[in-house]
Protein backbone atom coordinates (compact mmCIF):
# COMPACT_ATOMS: atom_id res chain seq x y z
CA UNK A 1 0.00 0.00 0.00
CA UNK A 2 1.40 3.57 -0.53
CA UNK A 3 0.60 6.52 0.89
CA UNK A 4 0.36 10.01 -0.45
CA UNK A 5 1.63 12.46 1.62
CA UNK A 6 0.63 16.19 0.41
CA UNK A 7 2.80 18.97 2.31
CA UNK A 8 5.87 16.59 3.11
CA UNK A 9 8.81 18.49 2.66
CA UNK A 10 7.54 20.95 5.29
CA UNK A 11 8.33 21.00 9.22
CA UNK A 12 5.66 18.70 10.32
CA UNK A 13 5.33 16.90 6.81
CA UNK A 14 8.75 15.56 6.58
CA UNK A 15 8.85 14.54 10.48
CA UNK A 16 5.89 12.50 9.19
CA UNK A 17 7.56 11.04 5.80
CA UNK A 18 10.17 10.58 8.12
CA UNK A 19 8.27 8.19 10.06
CA UNK A 20 6.70 6.31 7.46
CA UNK A 21 10.11 5.54 6.05
CA UNK A 22 11.50 3.81 9.28
CA UNK A 23 8.05 2.04 9.44
CA UNK A 24 8.52 0.67 5.83
CA UNK A 25 5.49 2.20 4.32
CA UNK A 26 6.06 2.79 0.82
CA UNK A 27 4.95 6.35 -0.18
CA UNK A 28 5.36 9.28 -2.38
CA UNK A 29 5.28 13.02 -1.41
CA UNK A 30 3.77 15.79 -3.07
CA UNK A 31 4.62 19.64 -2.19
CA UNK A 32 4.15 22.89 -3.76
CA UNK A 33 7.71 23.69 -2.25
CA UNK A 34 6.02 27.33 -0.88
CA UNK A 35 7.00 27.12 2.75
CA UNK A 36 8.70 23.08 1.88
CA UNK A 37 12.37 22.07 1.53
CA UNK A 38 13.03 19.08 -0.78
CA UNK A 39 16.28 18.33 1.37
CA UNK A 40 14.29 17.49 4.35
CA UNK A 41 13.06 14.30 2.85
CA UNK A 42 15.05 11.11 3.10
CA UNK A 43 17.05 9.59 0.03
CA UNK A 44 15.00 7.82 -2.07
CA UNK A 45 11.54 8.94 -1.40
CA UNK A 46 9.67 10.26 -4.58
CA UNK A 47 8.91 14.50 -4.50
CA UNK A 48 6.48 15.45 -6.87
CA UNK A 49 6.40 19.55 -7.63
CA UNK A 50 3.07 20.45 -7.68
CA UNK A 51 -0.34 21.86 -5.93
CA UNK A 52 -3.58 20.16 -4.31
CA UNK A 53 -5.14 22.13 -6.42
CA UNK A 54 -4.27 20.47 -9.47
CA UNK A 55 -6.53 17.37 -10.13
CA UNK A 56 -5.05 16.63 -13.48
CA UNK A 57 -1.91 15.94 -11.41
CA UNK A 58 -3.36 14.38 -8.32
CA UNK A 59 -5.18 11.93 -10.90
CA UNK A 60 -1.51 10.76 -12.31
CA UNK A 61 0.25 11.17 -8.98
CA UNK A 62 -2.49 8.39 -7.68
CA UNK A 63 -2.53 6.44 -10.70
CA UNK A 64 1.17 5.95 -11.41
CA UNK A 65 2.19 5.27 -7.66
CA UNK A 66 -1.08 3.04 -7.35
CA UNK A 67 -1.60 4.76 -3.89
CA UNK A 68 -3.90 3.67 -1.65
CA UNK A 69 -3.85 5.74 1.33
CA UNK A 70 -3.41 9.52 1.63
CA UNK A 71 -2.26 11.92 4.23
CA UNK A 72 -3.34 15.59 3.75
CA UNK A 73 -0.64 18.17 5.91
CA UNK A 74 -0.81 20.55 3.03
CA UNK A 75 -2.23 23.81 4.14
CA UNK A 76 -1.76 27.56 4.99
CA UNK A 77 -1.46 27.61 8.69
CA UNK A 78 -1.09 31.61 10.11
CA UNK A 79 -3.37 32.77 11.70
CA UNK A 80 -3.36 36.16 11.56
CA UNK A 81 -2.34 35.89 7.84
CA UNK A 82 -6.30 34.07 7.92
CA UNK A 83 -7.88 37.05 9.48
CA UNK A 84 -6.16 39.03 6.43
CA UNK A 85 -6.86 36.65 3.45
CA UNK A 86 -9.86 34.60 4.16
CA UNK A 87 -10.61 33.62 0.83
CA UNK A 88 -7.29 32.16 -0.06
CA UNK A 89 -7.27 30.45 3.26
CA UNK A 90 -10.91 28.37 1.99
CA UNK A 91 -9.53 28.81 -0.99
CA UNK A 92 -5.99 26.51 -0.07
CA UNK A 93 -7.35 24.90 2.73
CA UNK A 94 -10.99 23.63 1.78
CA UNK A 95 -10.97 23.66 -1.83
CA UNK A 96 -7.50 21.83 -1.42
CA UNK A 97 -9.00 19.71 0.47
CA UNK A 98 -11.98 18.82 -1.75
CA UNK A 99 -9.92 18.49 -4.86
CA UNK A 100 -7.39 15.92 -3.16
CA UNK A 101 -10.83 13.87 -1.84
CA UNK A 102 -12.28 14.03 -5.03
CA UNK A 103 -9.61 12.65 -6.57
CA UNK A 104 -9.52 9.85 -3.74
CA UNK A 105 -12.66 8.91 -4.73
CA UNK A 106 -12.12 8.52 -7.82
CA UNK A 107 -8.77 6.73 -7.65
CA UNK A 108 -10.35 4.23 -5.20
CA UNK A 109 -8.03 5.08 -2.16
CA UNK A 110 -8.50 3.58 0.86
CA UNK A 111 -7.30 5.43 3.64
CA UNK A 112 -7.71 9.52 4.27
CA UNK A 113 -5.29 10.79 7.37
CA UNK A 114 -5.76 14.60 7.68
CA UNK A 115 -3.92 16.99 9.08
CA UNK A 116 -6.44 19.04 11.73
CA UNK A 117 -6.00 21.54 14.89
CA UNK A 118 -6.64 22.48 18.42
CA UNK A 119 -7.89 26.02 16.60
CA UNK A 120 -10.68 24.21 16.16
CA UNK A 121 -11.90 24.59 19.95
CA UNK A 122 -11.89 28.03 19.85
CA UNK A 123 -11.52 29.08 23.36
CA UNK A 124 -12.63 26.55 25.84
CA UNK A 125 -13.46 26.75 28.99
CA UNK A 126 -12.64 23.77 30.09
CA UNK A 127 -9.75 21.85 32.25
CA UNK A 128 -9.26 19.37 29.53
CA UNK A 129 -10.20 19.35 26.10
CA UNK A 130 -11.48 16.34 24.83
CA UNK A 131 -13.22 15.25 21.09
CA UNK A 132 -16.64 16.02 22.52
CA UNK A 133 -15.58 19.60 23.60
CA UNK A 134 -18.14 22.40 21.40
CA UNK A 135 -16.07 23.29 18.44
CA UNK A 136 -16.25 27.29 17.94
CA UNK A 137 -13.25 28.30 16.34
CA UNK A 138 -12.41 31.99 16.18
CA UNK A 139 -10.27 32.69 13.46
CA UNK A 140 -10.97 31.71 9.29
CA UNK A 141 -7.50 28.87 10.11
CA UNK A 142 -9.72 27.20 12.75
CA UNK A 143 -12.94 27.62 10.30
CA UNK A 144 -11.25 25.77 7.83
CA UNK A 145 -9.71 22.62 9.71
CA UNK A 146 -13.36 22.13 11.10
CA UNK A 147 -15.12 22.56 7.78
CA UNK A 148 -12.50 19.95 6.37
CA UNK A 149 -12.87 17.77 9.20
CA UNK A 150 -16.77 17.78 7.97
CA UNK A 151 -16.12 17.27 4.63
CA UNK A 152 -13.36 14.05 5.70
CA UNK A 153 -15.56 12.55 7.46
CA UNK A 154 -18.85 12.81 5.06
CA UNK A 155 -17.14 12.25 2.02
CA UNK A 156 -15.96 8.65 3.89
CA UNK A 157 -18.75 7.42 5.19
CA UNK A 158 -20.16 7.95 1.78
CA UNK A 159 -17.60 6.40 -0.30
CA UNK A 160 -15.96 3.99 1.61
CA UNK A 161 -13.16 5.65 2.61
CA UNK A 162 -11.84 4.90 6.57
CA UNK A 163 -10.76 8.12 8.05
CA UNK A 164 -9.00 10.00 10.86
CA UNK A 165 -8.63 13.68 11.24
CA UNK A 166 -5.73 14.61 13.98
CA UNK A 167 -6.24 17.33 15.88
CA UNK A 168 -2.67 18.94 16.73
CA UNK A 169 -1.94 21.27 20.11
CA UNK A 170 1.14 22.63 20.12
CA UNK A 171 4.23 21.40 17.57
CA UNK A 172 7.84 22.03 18.71
CA UNK A 173 11.41 19.73 18.49
CA UNK A 174 12.97 18.44 15.94
CA UNK A 175 14.60 14.60 14.74
CA UNK A 176 17.42 16.63 13.96
CA UNK A 177 18.62 19.74 13.35
CA UNK A 178 18.34 19.69 9.65
CA UNK A 179 14.07 19.22 10.46
CA UNK A 180 13.98 22.41 12.33
CA UNK A 181 11.13 24.33 12.99
CA UNK A 182 12.27 27.11 9.95
CA UNK A 183 9.83 30.31 11.22
CA UNK A 184 9.55 32.09 14.13
CA UNK A 185 5.43 31.97 14.68
CA UNK A 186 5.19 29.89 17.11
CA UNK A 187 6.33 30.48 21.25
CA UNK A 188 9.15 28.25 20.89
CA UNK A 189 11.26 29.94 18.13
CA UNK A 190 9.53 33.29 18.42
CA UNK A 191 11.40 33.23 21.80
CA UNK A 192 14.72 32.20 19.81
CA UNK A 193 14.96 34.49 17.68
CA UNK A 194 14.32 37.63 20.19
CA UNK A 195 17.12 36.37 22.30
CA UNK A 196 19.71 36.21 19.27
CA UNK A 197 18.42 39.71 18.97
CA UNK A 198 19.54 40.41 22.55
CA UNK A 199 16.18 41.26 22.84
CA UNK A 200 13.81 39.77 25.92
CA UNK A 201 11.14 37.46 25.14
CA UNK A 202 7.81 38.58 25.00
CA UNK A 203 5.27 37.28 26.90
CA UNK A 204 1.88 38.45 26.10
CA UNK A 205 -0.29 38.85 29.15
CA UNK A 206 0.38 37.82 33.07
CA UNK A 207 -2.53 38.80 34.32
CA UNK A 208 -4.50 35.42 33.20
CA UNK A 209 -6.39 33.11 35.69
CA UNK A 210 -3.09 30.65 36.16
CA UNK A 211 -0.75 29.87 38.79
CA UNK A 212 1.72 32.39 37.40
CA UNK A 213 -0.87 34.32 35.37
CA UNK A 214 0.55 33.22 32.04
CA UNK A 215 -1.03 31.00 29.39
CA UNK A 216 -0.88 27.58 29.74
CA UNK A 217 -1.02 25.21 26.50
CA UNK A 218 0.12 21.62 25.47
CA UNK A 219 3.47 21.27 24.00
CA UNK A 220 3.80 18.07 22.31
CA UNK A 221 7.36 17.01 20.32
CA UNK A 222 7.10 17.25 16.21
CA UNK A 223 8.41 13.26 16.08
CA UNK A 224 5.32 12.45 18.93
CA UNK A 225 3.04 14.16 16.20
CA UNK A 226 4.46 11.67 13.53
CA UNK A 227 4.62 8.42 15.47
CA UNK A 228 0.92 9.34 15.94
CA UNK A 229 0.11 9.39 11.94
CA UNK A 230 2.31 5.88 11.80
CA UNK A 231 -0.25 4.37 14.60
CA UNK A 232 -3.72 6.18 12.19
CA UNK A 233 -2.00 4.75 9.23
CA UNK A 234 -1.67 1.05 10.55
CA UNK A 235 -5.59 1.67 12.56
CA UNK A 236 -7.41 2.47 9.19
CA UNK A 237 -4.93 -0.04 7.35
CA UNK A 238 -6.68 -2.60 9.22
CA UNK A 239 -9.84 -0.70 9.73
CA UNK A 240 -12.05 -0.39 6.61
CA UNK A 241 -14.62 1.24 9.40
CA UNK A 242 -12.88 3.56 11.13
CA UNK A 243 -13.68 7.11 11.38
CA UNK A 244 -12.18 8.86 13.98
CA UNK A 245 -11.22 12.25 15.43
CA UNK A 246 -8.39 12.56 17.62
CA UNK A 247 -6.59 14.99 19.52
CA UNK A 248 -2.62 14.69 19.51
CA UNK A 249 -1.55 16.12 22.98
CA UNK A 250 0.58 15.21 25.75
CA UNK A 251 -2.24 16.09 28.47
CA UNK A 252 -0.28 17.71 29.82
CA UNK A 253 0.00 22.09 30.42
CA UNK A 254 2.97 24.20 30.49
CA UNK A 255 2.24 28.23 30.85
CA UNK A 256 4.10 30.30 28.89
CA UNK A 257 6.28 31.36 31.48
CA UNK A 258 7.72 28.01 32.67
CA UNK A 259 8.08 27.49 28.70
CA UNK A 260 10.49 31.07 28.68
CA UNK A 261 12.73 30.01 31.38
CA UNK A 262 13.07 26.48 30.03
CA UNK A 263 14.04 27.89 26.64
CA UNK A 264 16.13 30.39 28.24
CA UNK A 265 18.38 27.65 30.45
CA UNK A 266 18.84 25.68 27.11
CA UNK A 267 20.05 28.18 25.18
CA UNK A 268 22.52 30.00 27.59
CA UNK A 269 20.50 33.13 27.49
CA UNK A 270 19.72 33.23 31.68
CA UNK A 271 20.18 37.13 31.83
CA UNK A 272 17.40 38.67 30.24
CA UNK A 273 14.15 38.88 32.17
CA UNK A 274 10.96 38.60 29.83
CA UNK A 275 8.92 41.64 29.04
CA UNK A 276 5.68 41.55 29.60
CA UNK A 277 3.17 43.14 27.48
CA UNK A 278 -0.59 43.08 26.70
CA UNK A 279 -2.76 40.66 26.04
CA UNK A 280 -3.05 39.10 22.60
CA UNK A 281 -6.81 39.42 21.38
CA UNK A 282 -8.21 35.62 21.24
CA UNK A 283 -5.95 34.24 24.08
CA UNK A 284 -7.52 31.58 26.25
CA UNK A 285 -6.05 30.78 29.90
CA UNK A 286 -5.54 27.39 29.17
CA UNK A 287 -6.17 24.76 26.22
CA UNK A 288 -4.70 21.20 27.42
CA UNK A 289 -5.71 18.12 25.63
CA UNK A 290 -7.16 14.97 26.96
CA UNK A 291 -5.24 11.98 25.32
CA UNK A 292 -7.23 9.49 26.36
CA UNK A 293 -9.41 8.80 23.10
CA UNK A 294 -6.02 8.46 21.15
CA UNK A 295 -4.40 5.62 24.00
CA UNK A 296 -7.20 4.01 23.48
CA UNK A 297 -7.97 4.19 19.87
CA UNK A 298 -4.84 3.46 18.56
CA UNK A 299 -2.38 2.87 21.56
CA UNK A 300 -0.34 6.31 21.36
CA UNK A 301 0.95 8.03 23.91
CA UNK A 302 3.69 10.89 23.71
CA UNK A 303 7.22 9.99 24.64
CA UNK A 304 9.25 13.44 24.85
CA UNK A 305 9.03 15.92 27.76
CA UNK A 306 9.35 19.86 27.15
CA UNK A 307 12.85 19.72 27.48
CA UNK A 308 13.25 16.67 24.22
CA UNK A 309 10.98 19.41 22.57
CA UNK A 310 13.39 22.58 23.42
CA UNK A 311 16.60 21.02 23.12
CA UNK A 312 16.24 19.27 19.90
CA UNK A 313 14.78 23.07 18.58
CA UNK A 314 17.62 24.95 20.02
CA UNK A 315 20.03 22.61 17.70
CA UNK A 316 18.34 23.14 14.82
CA UNK A 317 18.02 26.80 15.25
CA UNK A 318 22.01 27.03 15.69
CA UNK A 319 22.14 25.37 12.39
CA UNK A 320 20.14 28.19 10.78
CA UNK A 321 21.19 30.55 12.73
CA UNK A 322 24.95 29.99 13.23
CA UNK A 323 25.59 33.65 14.47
Amino acid sequence: MTWMITGGAGYIGSHVVKALVADRQPLVVLDDLSTGDPERLPAGVPLVHGSVLDRPLLDRVLREHEVRGIVHIAAKKQVGESVERPLWYFRENVEGLRTVLEAAVDGQVDSFVFSSSAAVYGMPDVDLVTEQTPCEPMNPYGETKLAGEWLVGAVGRAHGIATASLRYFNVAGAAGPELGDPGATNLVPMVFERLGRGQAPLVFGADYPTPDGTCIRDYVHVEDIASAHVAAARRLAEDRDAHLVLNIGRGEGVSVAEMVAIIQEVSGHTGTAPEVVARRPGDPARVVASAEAISKELGWSASHDIRDMITSAWAGWQLRHPQ
